[in-house]
């Protein structure tokens, strides 16, 4: 079959692309950049489309002419375009499809995609699900639990950082949220066996695994998987836990949100054995899966990157604020040392100081705002490299100033490529 897959570039649209290629499917598959992800699967056509933006129908009809099937695997936790990636993309995608003659569409929502569930992450899933049923044609609904996989993305990220941390494992509230995850590999699989049977057409599934777990069995197995000792937990009450959510929110990716909390508490348990039932093959349990791939070192450095990640990320914007504000409001005997060093006329000491701590401001807001730190990091080393060569060549003392004040932005040069290299959450 000739399937269109939608969010393949995602955790679970690459496990997708993966399963359907291996079975001889011929996969066109929509990403929003494709440079990253197309020499990893080098037989699979890729189409490059901001989803958001892809609410005409017009703009589908020509992608799929020749497609028999699609999976829409396109999510997003949060943020402003949740109602056009869940309910108007679609909206559009299935009426162009119903034109062209595609004979199903497979969705992947989620098991919190419920009325009571009050997010607009799973209002607007819920709201996906029903202009899917309602468009005309075969559709199956996938609902999985907890999805975790070898590598890790969103929930499953946040907790192996919090099992990773040191001393203590924070656990919000009692930690007895239930989930009954369910491993990528095993979700894919039950895509493709959806894709390839019609008989599927008109249910909704529940991909999950065999074991039901709370919040605090699943921490205390993800450390131990990955061999930083026995659990000792720590009770965060849900008033801070709602807190640290909204500055989350106010962040837009910090480690926390609103929505990854209510989600949480949710409940995001399923019935693994209905599903075994229905799909035909049972799932891997979570100690199959652990214990069939043993923790890496690299898994031990995401998880205490995790954290580390965004404090990273703070600590370099509170610098170039403070250097700013510095300059503005201490920097007139630096910077006279500095333009007299240079030979350059006093008059210059004023602008050179101004639009220094300008440069810094707009720094700021470049690494608050640039989530991959695609731009924020050529900018920010180029800048700190600049001070410093300019700095040194017309203060050459302070290359041996005891509190190296020179010296110091060796590692900072250091810490902003780290920043770089771990910025990208994808």
């Amino acid at each position: 079959m000739r399937i269109m897959v939608l969010g393949a570039g995602g955790f679970i649209g690459r496990h997708v692309l993966s399963e359907l290629s291996a079975a001889g499917h011929d996969i066109v598959a929509v990403v929003r950049r494709s440079r990253e992800i197309e020499r990893a699967f080098p037989q699979v056509t890729f189409v490059e489309r901001d989803l958001a933006r892809a609410t005409g129908k017009q703009g589908w009809l020509p992608l799929l002419s020749d497609i028999d099937m699609i999976v829409n695997a396109a999510g997003l936790l949060r943020g402003r375009d949740l109602q056009a990636v869940h309910v108007a993309m679609p909206e559009a995608l299935h009426a162009a499809a119903l034109d062209a003659g595609v004979r199903r569409v497979v969705l992947i929502s989620a098991i919190s995609a419920r009325p009571d569930v009050t997010t607009d992450y799973s209002l607007t899933k819920l709201a996906g699900e029903q202009a899917l049923r309602e468009c005309g044609i075969d559709w199956t609904i996938l609902r999985p639990s907890l999805v975790y996989g070898d590598g890790s993305y969103g929930g499953t990220s946040l907790m192996r950082g919090m099992a990773g941390l040191p001393f203590f494992v924070p656990l919000p509230g009692k930690g007895d949220f239930p989930f009954t995850p369910i491993h990528v590999r095993d979700l894919a699989r039950a895509v493709r066996h959806v894709c390839e049977d019609p008989a599927f057409a008109g249910q909704m599934l529940e991909p999950a695994g065999p074991q039901t777990l709370d919040l605090r069995q699943l921490l205390a197995r993800y450390r131990g998987w990955l061999g930083f000792g026995k659990a000792r937990f720590m009770a965060v009450p849900m008033p801070v836990m709602r807190a640290l959510g909204r500055l989350g929110d106010i962040a837009g990716d910090g480690p926390v949100s609103t929505n990854s909390l209510v989600q949480m508490i949710a409940g995001n348990a399923g019935d693994g054995a209905v599903f075994a039932r229905a799909i035909g093959f049972e799932p891997a349990s979570l100690e199959q899966a652990l214990r069939d791939r043993p923790a890496q070192v690299q898994d031990r450095w995401h998880a205490r990157l995790f954290f580390l990640a965004p404090v990273l990320k703070v600590s370099l914007i509170l610098l170039w604020l403070f250097s700013a504000w510095l300059g503005l409001t201490h920097g007139a005997e630096q910077t006279a040392l500095f333009v007299a060093g240079m030979g350059l006329p006093d008059v210059l000491a004023a602008p050179l100081r101004i639009g220094s701590s300008l440069l810094d401001i707009g720094i700021a807001a470049l690494v608050m705002f640039d989530r991959r730190a695609r731009c924020a990091t050529p900018v920010q080393l180029a800048a700190v490299a600049g001070y410093t060569l300019v700095i040194g060549t017309a203060l050459p003392h302070l290359w041996l100033d005891p509190l190296g004040p020179l010296l110091k932005n060796l590692p900072v040069l250091l810490a902003i490529a780290v920043h770089g290299a771990i910025a990208d959450k994808r």
